[in-house]
């Protein structure tokens, strides 16, 4: 029987340092890819920029994974910068900015679960989506600034704000919650 510790243990601290590494490689040597293809590819079109926040949602996923396998206040921050560390640990392009990053997207995702811990151990789809659509408004809010997208035109913004909510929601939501159904029917959790 697979067991969900809501407890800070040696066990949940190394589930969801697992969890930062495989995601923080997924990320490096996966995401990254897609969208720098990608977005070579939209370069002529004039929306490049709107790549930017079409395959967000895939970043934002160790925070819900975190949040599943320890359901506990702080494992979904803990988890996404962990992720982030190890994405900038091996070469991920945006450097020691993606550290900042990491914690802005896990600190939103928890909103959909916090404050009370049976929102973390329910893992309902409700809590999922609400997390999903809070961590890109802090990711988007972060990067608006930092990579001066205040700057492109309104209608640019209102389509990269649109299609980050999008890629959130399908992602970090709704691919994450499937996920963690498998999981739910493969391994039979309870939550101590």
């Amino acid at each position: 029987m697979f067991k969900r510790s809501s407890k800070w243990d040696i066990k949940a601290i190394i589930l969801i340092a697992l969890i930062g590494i495989i995601m923080g490689v997924v990320y490096t040597y996966g995401v990254n890819n897609l969208y720098n293809v990608t977005k070579l590819i939209l370069l002529p079109t004039g929306y490049a920029p709107a790549m930017d926040m079409a395959l967000s949602g895939l970043w934002y996923i160790a925070a819900p994974l975190s949040m599943y396998f320890v359901p506990n206040v702080g494992s979904g921050a803990l988890g996404e910068v962990l992720a982030a560390t190890v994405e900038m640990a091996i070469g991920g392009q945006w450097g020691a900015l993606t550290i900042l990053e990491g914690l802005c997207q896990g600190f939103f995702n928890e909103i959909g679960f916090f404050p009370k811990k049976k929102r973390y151990q329910d893992f309902s789809w409700k809590s999922v989506l609400t997390g999903a659509f809070f961590a890109n408004l802090g990711g988007y809010a972060l990067q608006y600034f930092i990579y001066g997208w205040y700057k492109y035109s309104v209608n640019l913004q209102i389509v990269m704000f649109i299609v980050g909510m999008i890629s959130a929601l399908l992602f970090d939501g709704v691919l994450v919650k499937l996920i963690t159904n498998l999981f739910d029917r493969a391994l039979k959790p309870v939550v101590e």
